[in-house]
């Protein structure tokens, strides 16, 4: 018999309002590059999703099809950043400018866990957001919990983000 335990996991909000709010952080380092997938395919983006995820648990994607995927992928509102250290995929950030709520979502952001700690989070993060105005964006939105990286929200506040709704949930994990 498989057992479970049942944790609470606290949701904040946040949103950048306005350009001017925006606080950067660039590295100059050559050896970093960030990369807009244009040609997303199915494999490529699940190993992203996992090799980001699988410490936060995440697996709201990993049940799409290849074909769901596919089509998600190539939505014009979808963007699709890439970061590479020494040519090595270390995480990325998936913008979604068709989300549920006004503006343009951050609906995945993270890096591969041997890339933390190293402050690349904060140069994705700003290109990321730099790249949502670029395109157009008013406001820019993401969500993140209790389960994500312990910098998570200290990240997005360094950048400018502020917070707007906190929610509180009980999540029932496998042991």
């Amino acid at each position: 018999m498989v057992s479970h335990r049942t944790i609470t996991v606290v949701t904040t909000y946040l949103e950048i309002p306005a350009r001017a709010a925006f606080r950067p952080s660039f590295t100059a380092d050559p050896e970093i590059a960030v990369l807009e997938s244009r040609v997303p395919f199915p494999a490529f983006y699940r190993f992203l999703y996992q090799a980001v995820g699988a410490n936060y648990h995440w697996t709201l994607r990993l049940g799409w099809t290849d074909d769901q995927l596919a089509t998600y992928l190539a939505q014009p509102g979808v963007t699709l950043l890439v970061l590479y250290v020494c040519g090595t995929p270390a995480g990325y950030v998936e913008l979604n400018a068709h989300s549920d709520e006004p503006g343009v979502e951050i609906a995945y952001f993270g890096l591969v866990p041997m890339f933390h700690g190293r402050g690349l989070g904060k140069h994705l993060l700003s290109v990321g957001v730099q790249r949502a105005y670029d395109d157009g964006a008013e406001r820019i939105w993401v969500h993140t919990c209790t389960l994500d990286g312990p910098y998570a929200l200290a990240n997005y506040q360094a950048r400018g983000f502020v917070p707007y709704k906190t929610t509180t949930e009980p999540l029932i994990l496998p042991e």
